[in-house]
């Protein structure tokens, strides 16, 4: 005998793709409190190398929570993609004294959540079950 379940409402996916998107943040988060404790300040002193740090960090946490998750290696490709671009395509304005280091990491923080978004949105069928 075979048994199906019933689609999900569209509710229920929205609930669950605004979740995911949560979860991922989170994770960043504790990726960025936890190994950031890892570097010497002498290695974050230099906002570049500061940003890449933290940017890996948080990228580490959500790649691995994305793998738990069972999402394919090209969807955390990506995801990570969406976190790492914004702060090196600010680098060229911080290094032409158009904006501050503190300017750059709010920055890139406020591009990269949306860049996430896009990202999901660009692979729906992998987010909105």
């Amino acid at each position: 005998m075979t048994t199906t379940s019933p689609p999900r409402s569209t509710g229920r996916k929205l609930a669950r793709f605004v979740g995911h998107y949560l979860e991922m943040v989170v994770a960043m988060l504790v990726g960025m409190m936890v190994l950031g404790m890892l570097w010497p300040a002498s290695w974050t002193a230099r906002v570049e190398v500061g940003a890449l740090l933290m940017a890996t960090d948080m990228t580490v946490a959500m790649a691995l929570w994305m793998r738990i998750r069972k999402h394919s290696w090209p969807r955390v490709l990506e995801m990570s993609a969406a976190m790492y671009l914004p702060f090196v395509a600010l680098f060229v304005p911080y290094w032409m004294d158009l904006m501050s280091g503190d300017a750059l990491m709010v920055a890139a923080h406020v591009i990269m959540f949306p860049l996430m978004l896009v990202a999901m949105l660009w692979r729906r069928a992998d987010y909105w079950h």
